[in-house]
C-alpha cells in the first residue's frame, strides 16, 4: 500500500548522495534518481545505507537534504527511500530531473485513448 500524500514522479538523472557511514567517514557516490515527489525520492546505486542515516542529495541547483526510511537491494544494485528533510521540499521550478514523467498522466492517456476507441 502506497501511504505517500504527494504523487510520485518518475525520473531519471544523476545526482550526488552524501552521507556518514557508520565509521564516521564521509561518503559520496553517483546515484541514479528513480523517483521524486515534494517529500522524497528514491534513488539506486551500488552501496548499501543504513535505515535512519541522515544524507544529502545534491543535484545541479543545489541539495535536498533527509533520512534514509527504507534500503533493498532488487537485482542490479540497493534502492533507497529518502524522506525530506522539515523544510525541504521538491518543486520542478527548482529541479527538474533530465527525464520526468508523471504516471497519472500516462493513465490518463491511456484511459482517453481506451474510451475514444471504443467510442469509433
Amino acid at each position: 500500500m502506497d501511504r505517500r500524500t504527494q504523487p510520485r514522479m518518475l525520473c531519471a538523472d544523476l545526482v550526488q548522495l552524501l552521507w556518514r557511514d557508520q565509521t564516521g567517514r564521509t561518503r559520496r557516490v553517483t546515484a541514479n534518481l528513480e523517483d521524486i515527489s515534494q517529500s522524497g525520492a528514491c534513488l539506486q546505486l551500488e552501496d548499501a545505507v543504513a535505515v535512519g542515516t541522515p544524507v544529502k542529495i545534491s543535484h545541479p541547483k543545489g541539495d535536498f537534504t533527509g533520512v534514509v526510511k527504507y534500503c533493498v537491494f532488487r537485482d542490479i544494485g540497493y534502492f533507497l527511500g529518502i524522506q525530506f528533510a522539515a523544510g525541504t521540499q521538491w518543486s520542478r521550478r527548482d529541479f527538474r530531473p533530465m527525464h520526468l514523467l508523471d504516471p497519472r498522466r500516462m493513465v490518463q492517456r491511456a484511459v482517453s485513448r481506451l474510451a475514444s476507441g471504443r467510442a469509433a
